[in-house]
C-alpha cells in the first residue's frame, strides 16, 4: 500500500498491486486494473519511487 495525494490535498492509500498504467497528461493520472483513474498531486516518477518501496518492504518481510 502506498499513500498518495488527490488534487483537492485528501491523502488516501492506494493498493500498488492495482497500478497498471501511471501517466503525467499533465496531472498525474493513475490507472487501476479495474479501469478506474485517479488523479493525485505526485509526479510520475514519485509513483514509481513508492511503488519500488512498498515491493522492496514485501519482499524483505517474506524472506
Amino acid at each position: 500500500m502506498i499513500e498518495l495525494t488527490r488534487l483537492n490535498d485528501t491523502k488516501f492509500t492506494l493498493n500498488a498491486d492495482l497500478i497498471e498504467t501511471v501517466e503525467e497528461v499533465p496531472d498525474t493520472v493513475i490507472t487501476l486494473t479495474t479501469g478506474k483513474k485517479i488523479f493525485v498531486k505526485e509526479s510520475r516518477q514519485n509513483v514509481k519511487n513508492l511503488v519500488v518501496l512498498y515491493r522492496q518492504e514485501v519482499f524483505h518481510n517474506i524472506l
